[in-house]
Order: structure tokens, then sequence, then C-alpha cells
């Protein structure tokens, strides 16, 4: 079995998770994991969409865009895949675009205005819009603080906003708490991109402080999640279910951390490492029902 001759079922996983849209599942379970703990309840909606279809759109672009500036590594699995389906993956872009405007215009006001700064980010992130056809995420050390700023500010920040959620101290706490965890299993992508950056230029952590030293930092931030979660328990926001969920959540991340090394296969990154975002998301769900 190789990635010339997929079987049924390994286009299936390839379409899941490289057409984006297994990191969208992801994005809309954090979304639905704030909305559960500090409303008691989650239903699909303009937000919901929003969320859903603009990952779905800027993932899509993003591996469309990052398929010029990997020339060198196109033998490795996931640009041979990304190659194949390229066209694909062109067509779920303008799907996720178009159902993130439509999304877009059915949110109030407060929203919308929430979104421009970060959804502007978003664009520099994955578009070449700086000299020399750069993106924030070729600029040194940035890439990962956008990336956990953003998904913090998406899952947590813009439910606050469009829900109207009443409990200031209760959504900075987890805000800090979402961005430490976004930020710890996104150093793994990091170590495993150290080839691809190297040949770019950019400096990552890891390319700063070394694989292991870097895994620490994860450990260090995933136990920082934790302390907020546990400060979000002392103060009842949350739950003693919810806490543990969370907590199970960052062991789990934890041990993929601890397993992380570059040479693994793509699958482990993108299949594993985003789908504790989906297992959060899910651990909440069940302690919540």
């Amino acid at each position: 079995m190789n990635a010339d001759s997929p079987t049924l079922f390994r286009k299936f996983i390839n379409l899941l998770l490289y057409g984006n849209f297994w990191i969208a599942l992801g994005a809309l379970s954090m979304l639905a994991q704030t909305s559960l703990i500090y409303r008691g309840q989650f239903q699909l909606d303009a937000l919901g969409g929003f969320v859903f279809f603009g990952t779905l759109c800027l993932y899509a672009i993003h591996r469309i865009v990052g398929m010029s500036k990997a020339h060198e590594y196109f033998q490795l699995h996931r640009y041979a895949v990304i190659t194949r389906y390229k066209s694909h993956i062109q067509i779920y872009a303008v799907v996720g675009g178009i159902g993130a405007a439509v999304s877009f215009f059915l949110l109030n006001t407060n929203t919308q205005l929430a979104i421009i700064f970060p959804g502007l980010l978003s664009l520099a992130y994955v578009l070449p819009v700086f000299g020399n056809k750069k993106r924030l995420r070729d600029l040194d050390d940035i890439k990962i603080f956008l990336v956990a700023g953003v998904w913090a500010w998406i899952t947590v920040g813009l439910p606050a906003v469009t829900y109207e959620i009443g409990h200031p101290q209760g959504i900075v706490l987890t805000f800090i708490e979402r961005f430490l965890f976004v930020f710890a299993i996104t150093l793994p992508f990091d170590i495993r991109d150290l080839g691809v950056d190297g040949e770019s230029a950019v400096q990552t952590i890891p390319r700063r402080i070394g694989v292991r030293r870097s895994k620490f930092l994860a450990g260090i931030c995933l136990f920082g999640a934790m302390g907020c979660a546990v400060g979000c328990w002392w103060e009842f926001y949350y739950s003693v279910p919810i806490l543990v969920a969370v907590s199970m959540t960052y062991l789990v991340s934890l041990g993929l951390v601890y397993l992380t090394r570059g040479d693994r296969n793509d699958y482990f990154f993108t299949g594993w490492m985003d789908g504790v975002l989906v297992f959060s998301g899910g651990m909440v769900w069940v302690v919540c029902g």
C-alpha cells in the first residue's frame, strides 16, 4: 500500500485530511466546546458555518500556495497527495469561501466587526502579500503565535461576542487556555516542517532551540492550559466533568508530543495531532450531554 495506489479507505482518509475537512471539523469542535461550557448548548448557526467554511477555505488556500514553495519535497506523502488532488482542493477553497461569505452576512454586526482583524491576519498568513512573495507564515518565529492567537480568538472570543457571554474572567482564562493548547499542538508541525522551513530560511522555535526543547516547551504549555482549566473550575466556570474532559485532552496531546518525530508519516500530524481538536470538543459534548 503506497501513495501511488491508494485503497478506497486511504482515498477517504486523504479526502478527509488533505481536503481540510478534518481541520475544519476541529475548528467547529472547539467552537462547540466553548458554547457548551458557557451556554450549556451548541447548535449549528451562522457562526458555526463561518468557522467551518472559513477554516476549510483558508487551509485549502494554504495548501495550494504552499505547493509553490516546497519543490524539493514533492516526493513526501502529503505533497504527493495534495498534488494529485490539487483541483479538488481548489474547488473546496471556492466552496469554503462562498460558505464563509454567506455565513458572515448572516452574523450580527458586532461579530462581523470582531472577525475583520483576525480574518485579515489569516489571509495574510496564507497569501503571499509581502515582498518576495512572502506570507506572514514565512516571517521568522511569528507563525505559531499567529496560529494560536487566531484560533483562540475564533473559538473563544467570537462566541463570547456573538452569544454575549457574561463571564469576562472565565472567557479570559479560557482564551489563554486555548492559546496555550493550540500553541502546544502546533509545535510538532514545526518539528515536522524543519526541512521545508529551512529551505525557505524561516526561523521557527524548533530551529532555534532544537526538537527536544521544543517538545519540553509544548509540555509546559499543556500543563499551563491545564492550570487555566483548573482556575476555571475553581471559579465555577467549569464543572468537574468538563475539567476531567479537557484534562484528558491535554494528557493525550502530551503523549502525542512525546511521540513526535520529524520522520513520522504525515497521518500522525494531520490525523492525530489535528484530531485532538475534535477529541476535545467531543469529550466536552459527551460530559455536557
